[in-house]
Order: structure tokens, then sequence, then C-alpha cells
């Protein structure tokens, strides 16, 4: 055999070599959520010796670990569970939102997604498209783990921040009622969209695509995402592991695009609010809340 055609040859195996490399190519990054809240309770009438209960409780909500496993083109992105032990007798903290509790699937070569969520009893599927982000790429780098990372800006439309509102009510208050029909008014009507700016730290260490939640079109792994008070960062990757995952769209539940999941979740939660308001007018008004988006 010639020197050519052994050459030649081992530039063919090289190639396939690559080739089954990348097909095979998988991974798995664990990313833990932040969001701060800067609230004063000071003026709710809450006993001292109850106000650090409730901040404890509220961080235990607005801290959560989600693992993302991904090839070359597919992605599952979901949250770890943990046990829960937020509540506590006479007071109800509820967040609300229209992100995904189960599975988020994501093909960023087809840019479609799927997100499995069961809310009030039902599965649902909500498949979309893929959100085409327009990235800016910035100058600056920083190094996240061992990985240099590079950042990237976009401006997305989110619903703009809410008051949070924590109050006791007072029975036979005329004010009371007068306030509760505002709050019906406020709680019926859409929340306000603003622009919001995006980063996004990505390495070109793990040439993939991927990223947290609904983010992704960056030539390299997302390891870092923050916008509004919300930050997301990657704490530990795993390349290539030694089981083969399984990364498959989900496909239980009930089919609906985001908007159509949103007006329903808006209307579930308009009877529910509803439902408590009633049950604490029964109740002389005595309980109290917290209250976080929608």
């Amino acid at each position: 055999m010639t020197a050519r055609v052994l050459k030649f040859t081992s530039a063919i195996l090289l190639l396939f070599t690559m080739q089954v490399s990348a097909q095979n190519f998988q991974g798995v990054a664990t990313y833990q959520t932040k969001t701060v809240l800067d609230i004063d309770l000071t003026a709710s009438g809450i006993p001292a010796s109850r106000i650090q209960y409730i901040k404890e409780m509220m961080k235990s909500r607005l801290e959560k670990t989600y693992k993302l496993r991904f090839n070359k083109s597919e992605s599952i992105y979901k949250e770890e569970e943990k046990l829960d032990n937020a509540g506590g007798r006479g007071m109800s903290f509820m967040m609300f939102d229209g992100g995904a509790s189960g599975i988020h699937y994501k093909n960023i070569q087809a840019k479609k997604s799927t997100k499995e969520n069961e809310f009030s009893g039902k599965n649902f599927l909500i498949k979309d498209d893929l959100t085409n982000y327009e990235w800016k790429m910035e100058q600056e780098t920083k190094t996240i783990g061992n990985y240099l990372c590079f950042k990237a800006t976009a401006v997305v439309k989110m619903p703009a921040p809410r008051e949070m509102k924590f109050g006791r009510g007072r029975p036979n208050e005329k004010k009371s009622e007068v306030g509760s029909e505002k709050e019906k008014k406020e709680e019926s009507s859409k929340p306000e969209l603003v622009d919001t700016i995006v980063s996004a730290w990505y390495t070109l260490d793990i040439p993939a695509g991927h990223g947290p939640g609904d983010y992704y079109g960056l030539p390299g792994l997302i390891l870092e995402l923050s916008y509004g008070n919300t930050n997301v960062l990657c704490t530990k990757i795993v390349l290539n592991p030694k089981e083969k995952m399984e990364i498959n769209e989900p496909k239980k539940g009930k089919v609906v695009t985001q908007e159509e999941y949103d007006k329903i979740i808006q209307e579930k939660m308009l009877e529910m609010r509803e439902r408590m308001r009633n049950e604490r007018q029964k109740g002389g008004n005595n309980s109290r809340r917290i209250r976080i988006g929608g």
C-alpha cells in the first residue's frame, strides 16, 4: 500500500471518527437559580419572630436546582425534586408563572420546543417554535469554573415586575371592599411586557448551542444567565457520561401553544384567588398572604 493511499485512508478514518464522536457527544449540566426579592415586612403587622421564618420560606421557593441533559441538537431541562416544607398556619405563599414544572425539551436544529407541565390536576404539552434570540456578542470575558466564557446579551420582552402584596384584612371594613374590587380589576388584566436585558456567558470549550430554560443559540454552552433579579449559574458539568442518555421529546398531555397555556393559567388563578378571597371573608379576613407574579 503506497504512502498516498495510507494518508488518504487515515484522513477518511479521522473524519469518520470525528463524525461519530460528534453524533455521540452528550453532556449533563447542573444549574442553580436564584431570585432576589427585597421586601420590607416591618409594616405588615407580623410579629418579628415570624418574619425570619417567612424569609427562609421564600428563599427555599426562589432557589432551585435544574439539570440540563444535552447532545448536539437536543436537550432536556428539568427541575430536581426536593422536599418542600414551606407553609404555615393562617398563611399562604403563592408563586404563579407559566413555566414548565416538568420536562422542557428543545431541538435547536429543528427550532422546536415542547414543555411538559401538570397544572390543576391536568397534564399539558406546550408546543411552540423556539424564540429567535438576537444575541449581541460583547467584548467581556470571565472564567466560570475551568471554562473561559464570553458574554452575549439580548433584549427580551418579559412581564414587568409586580408589587408583592402582603396584608391583613379587617372584617366589615368598607375600604377593604373597595380595595378588593380594585384588586380584581388588576388581576384580570394581562401583565405588562417590558424590554429586559438578558446577559449570557457561554464557553467555546463545549461547542453545544444549548442553555438553561428557553435560552439557546450561542456558539457554546451557556454557563450563566442573568435577567431582572434572577441569576442562573452552572455549578457542575459532566461531558460524555459513561451511561448513555436517552433524550426523548415528552408525549403525555393535552397539546397547547404557550399563548393558550398562559390563558388557561390566568383564568384558573383568577378562580383560585376569588375562592381564597371568599374564604378569607367568611373567616373574618384575618388571614395573611404573600403573592408574587400573576
